[in-house]
């Protein structure tokens, strides 16, 4: 079950499906009461979740905090 944007936390890690897609980033900022600079743990881009959800959320959208040692 995916948790709401509004109890995400400054410097822990979530795990992100949607649209097809995966990804797993560290939360860098709050930017606004349902906005956050983050970090891609894999590309280590920047952007801000409201782009990651810009399209929608699709049939398969999950997001999770995400514990590599589990």
């Amino acid at each position: 079950m995916a948790i709401a944007l509004d109890n995400l936390r400054v410097g822990r890690t979530y795990e992100f499906t949607n649209l097809g897609e995966n990804r797993r980033f560290q939360i860098l900022a709050r930017i606004s009461s349902e906005d956050f600079r983050v970090k891609d743990l894999d590309t280590t881009e920047v952007y801000t979740i409201e782009e990651l959800l810009r399209w929608g959320r699709g049939k398969d959208y999950d997001l999770d905090e995400w514990n590599p040692e589990e």
